[in-house]
């Protein structure tokens, strides 16, 4: 789906944590209909905010120890981590504009 890059359970540290600029992760699945409305929505702000957001995607069925240990319990669940802690929680379909002025702090 899109242009936005994975992110697994093995690497959620590296990518994450451990990023020098706010991460948005996208706790996802393929069954999962409001996951696919949000996607083209993600799609859009990573082009026009990645330099200074990085958006990841994280497949729950594939991926289940880092959503666990969030307590990501539905999807779609944004988290906005900034310098190596959850800074936000996103839940549930978001309209672009809702999505974008819960990130105007990181993406200002």
């Amino acid at each position: 789906m899109g242009n936005i890059p994975a992110v697994t359970d093995a690497d959620f540290d590296a990518q994450v944590l451990k990023s020098d600029k706010p991460v948005l992760v996208d706790f996802w699945a393929e069954w999962c209909g409001p996951c696919r409305q949000v996607a083209p929505i993600l799609d859009e702000i990573h082009a026009a905010h990645g330099d200074k957001i990085t958006i990841l995607k994280m497949n729950v069925d594939e991926n289940p120890v880092t959503p666990a240990s969030y307590r990501v319990t539905g999807i779609p669940t944004m988290h906005i981590y900034q310098n190596g802690e959850l800074a936000k929680t996103i839940v549930g379909a978001r309209p672009k504009a809702a999505i974008l002025n819960e990130l105007a702090d990181y993406i200002a």
